[in-house]
């Protein structure tokens, strides 16, 4: 019965076009060869990932959202340096609206701890979030317009979202997208699927050590194709991608930071890196997800 009402929720809640819901994600890739500027000296930059989302129902129209976020990236930040491991771990605290056919909401905080996790004080803490407000237009057709904003170890960040999901009539072609942070198409050969995505990273770790009196700036455009293969009753997909990933980790003294970071802009940003540019490289990645499929069949067998 539990199961039903979770059911019940989020197919109004995700929108009658979206048929799924991710509730595990984990991932590990690495790039090739990432060139420091104007230096001879290369390396590469590996990096893992597990996501876990839970909703749990309070009222036939609102559930919570509850889940926590692990990355991890392991890199050298200057030429012929060690290699750093730079962690974050995030908690997802929310809640997800339903108001009519047309109208939803999810509103969710995240709150997270970012640094090499070697020694964690309260400067590693920062606070996040996001808002969306979505507009089913069809039945195979929703808008979604909303805000990110998070503190971070160089200032208050914010960027707007603005994007949709489109399923074609015959479930082939699906497009998800929340732009400027992620975008993905997909069309489906039965339990085999042929892709494309963008996403968009932007975090930073700030250390607490005193021999490490800097923080990093780290973001990363990943622009991959993929195969993706489908397995028990597509609730399990097992994804291969390729792809360009920027792969920037800029460092910065700790108490060098902007006014006011805007989507792509920067106000009050006269900081100076201390370390060389990282050129972006070639990198491989594979993902494997567990998916709750939402279809007419399975509300009606719990029904």
């Amino acid at each position: 019965m539990r199961k039903f009402l979770i059911v019940l929720f989020l197919l109004p809640c995700f929108g009658n076009a979206q048929d799924y819901v991710d509730i595990v994600k984990i991932g590990y890739g690495q790039t090739f060869k990432n060139t420091f500027e104007n230096t001879s000296s290369s390396t590469h930059v590996s990096f893992s990932e597990a996501d876990l989302t839970v909703p749990v129902v309070v009222s036939e129209k609102n559930a919570f959202i509850t889940g926590i976020g692990y990355s991890q990236s392991k890199l050298q930040l200057f030429p012929e340096a060690d290699f750093k491991n730079l962690y974050s771990t995030t908690l997802k605290l929310g809640l997800a609206s339903t108001y009519n056919d047309t109208w939803s909401s999810t509103i969710v905080l995240l709150p997270k701890i970012a640094s090499d996790y070697k020694s964690i004080s309260s400067k590693n803490f920062y606070m996040g979030g996001f808002g969306v407000v979505k507009f089913q237009k069809t039945k195979n057709l929703k808008y979604r317009f909303g805000v990110y904003a998070t503190s971070e170890a160089f200032g208050f960040f914010m960027t707007p979202i603005i994007g949709c999901y489109y399923l074609s009539e015959n479930k082939k072609f699906e497009m998800d997208l929340s732009l400027p942070i992620s975008a993905e198409m997909n069309y489906h050969l039965g339990k085999t699927s042929l892709g494309l995505d963008y996403y968009g990273i932007g975090r930073s770790f700030a250390f607490s050590e005193a021999d490490t009196p800097y923080y990093i700036d780290q973001s990363s455009l990943e622009f991959s194709s993929y195969v993706q293969y489908a397995l028990l009753k597509k609730s399990i997909l097992i994804r291969g991608k390729i792809g360009y990933a920027t792969s920037n980790n800029e460092v910065y003294a700790k108490d060098d930071t902007i006014d006011l970071g805007v989507s792509a802009f920067s106000f009050g940003d006269n900081r100076i890196l201390l370390n060389p540019d990282l050129k972006g490289g070639l990198f491989l990645k594979l993902e494997t997800v567990y998916r709750f499929n939402i279809t007419p069949k399975r509300l009606k067998d719990k029904d």
